[in-house]
């Protein structure tokens, strides 16, 4: 799989405080409020992430008590903002923080941002982005990052209109599963001698 990876700097984000379960009504999308996920929403964002992964053609090993144990810990990573369109959820983004040594501050990375196909085209994107955004500024994070599909040439159109420019400078690399393994145990063994 290739992936692009892009950066959005700067952003003007719209709505009130996201702490304390509060909502942002978006008002450029009529019946639009986002909120952050709790471990009560795990069961939506878990099937939200199931269509999702079909849409991408990538396996999901997502489950509902994975997400609720993620999202009800204290020393959470993972954060999630879902979209409720007229009550009914249409879409989410889940994204955590990073470091960057070169700008010496801390971002955002975007891992998924996902809007039900029946719902894209209405503003609903933009909005899950610009509250992303407004968190990362309010943080004082210098920026969000994330990846896209090279063939989901759909998505880098939309990043590309709201600001965003890819890093062609960089190619992400992944070591996982079997080979995760033997690189961890290669260290466990050079660490017995």
């Amino acid at each position: 799989m290739t992936v692009q990876r892009c950066d959005i700097l700067t952003a003007r984000v719209r709505g009130v405080d996201y702490w304390g379960g509060a909502e942002v009504v978006e008002k450029s999308v009529p019946g639009l409020v986002m909120r952050m996920a709790s471990a009560a929403d795990a069961e939506i964002l878990n099937d939200m992430i199931g269509t999702f992964a079909a849409y991408e053609r990538l396996p999901n090993q997502s489950t509902v008590s994975a997400l609720q144990e993620e999202l009800a810990s204290p020393n959470r990573v993972m954060e999630a903002v879902l979209a409720f369109l007229d009550g009914v959820p249409v879409g989410f983004a889940v994204f955590f923080q990073t470091y960057s040594t070169f700008i010496a501050r801390r971002g955002l990375y975007l891992e998924d941002i996902y809007v039900q196909e029946h719902h894209r085209n209405q503003g609903i994107a933009t909005a899950l982005l610009r509250f992303i955004s407004r968190i990362a500024i309010e943080r004082n994070f210098g920026r969000v990052e994330f990846t896209v599909l090279l063939w989901n040439t759909v998505a880098i159109e939309f990043f590309e209109k709201l600001g965003a420019t890819p890093t062609s400078a960089w190619t992400t690399y992944r070591l996982s599963g079997e080979w995760l393994q033997k690189l961890a145990s290669e260290s466990a063994a050079h660490n017995a001698l």
